[in-house]
C-alpha cells in the first residue's frame, strides 16, 4: 500500500526535524520545505495528501502560500501551525485551510489531527470535487474543466489566471479585494504586472457574465481600491 504523503513546512530546522521524524514514524512519506517560495514551489510540484504550514515563513507566510494554491484550484487539505493565537488567526486558519493548532502544542494532539484529517480525505474523495462548481445567476463557472457558461448559454474557456482570479473573486464574495491582493495571488509574489492587466481581465468578465456589461451587476470596479464580485 502506498504511504499517505505529508508536505511539512517549517522554517525552524531542529522542530523540523523532530516532526519529520515522529511522522514517519507514523509511516507517512514526508517531504519538507523551509520558506514560503519553496512550499508553494513543492506544492505545485507534487500531490500531497495532506499540508502542514508554519505560518511565520520566510518570503512569504503560510497564508499566502496557501490562498495562493486554492485559486490554482488545490484543495489539499492544510493544518495551520502558529504561536498567533488570537481568535482572528484561528478565524484565518480555518479559512484559509481546514485545521489550526497554536504553538507550543502537544505531539500527540499534532499528530491525532493529522490522522483525522487524512482519514476525511480519504473517506470523502468526491468532496474536492463539489468545490469546483459555482452559479450565480443565469451563469456557472466550472473550475475543474476551466470553463464558463455565461447567462447567453455561451460557453467560454478560461485561462489560469482568469480561473484564479475568478476564484478570488467568488471567495471573497461581497468584499472588496484591492489591486494589490490581486496582483501578489494570481500574478506571484514576484511578478508584478501593470494594474490596467486587472482592468482587462474585468472588462472580459463582463462580456461573459453580465447582460449589461455598460452597468455591470456583478464585477463592480470601487475607484481608487478594486473589485467587488456581487452573486
Amino acid at each position: 500500500m502506498e504511504k499517505r504523503r505529508i508536505l511539512l513546512v517549517e522554517d525552524e530546522s531542529s522542530l523540523r526535524s523532530t516532526l519529520k521524524l515522529n511522522f514517519e514514524m507514523d509511516d507517512y512519506a514526508v517531504t519538507t520545505a523551509s520558506t514560503g517560495p519553496e512550499a508553494l514551489e513543492r506544492m505545485r510540484g507534487a500531490r500531497f495528501d495532506l499540508v502542514v504550514m508554519d505560518v511565520m515563513l520566510p518570503g512569504l507566510d503560510g497564508y499566502a502560500v496557501v490562498e495562493t494554491v486554492r485559486l490554482e484550484g488545490d484543495t489539499t487539505p492544510v493544518l495551520f501551525l502558529t504561536a498567533r493565537n488570537a481568535p482572528s488567526d484561528r478565524v484565518r486558519s480555518l479559512t484559509a485551510g481546514d485545521d489550526h493548532l497554536g504553538k507550543p502544542f502537544e505531539l500527540d494532539e499534532l499528530r491525532l489531527r493529522v490522522g483525522k484529517l487524512i482519514q476525511r480525505r480519504i473517506v470523502d474523495p468526491g468532496h474536492a470535487e463539489e468545490q469546483l462548481i459555482f452559479t450565480f445567476q443565469e451563469n456557472r463557472l466550472d473550475f475543474g474543466r476551466f470553463e464558463a457558461i455565461g447567462w447567453n448559454g455561451r460557453t467560454h474557456a478560461l485561462s489560469q489566471r482568469e480561473a484564479m482570479l475568478l476564484r478570488l473573486l467568488v471567495e471573497k464574495s461581497g468584499q472588496v479585494v484591492s489591486r494589490e491582493e490581486i496582483l501578489q495571488k494570481v500574478w506571484g509574489y514576484n511578478v508584478f504586472p501593470t494594474t490596467r492587466t486587472v482592468d482587462n481581465f474585468i472588462v472580459a468578465f463582463r462580456k461573459y457574465f453580465e447582460r449589461d456589461p455598460r452597468s455591470p451587476r456583478h464585477f463592480l470596479s470601487i475607484r481608487g481600491v478594486g473589485y467587488k464580485f456581487v452573486p
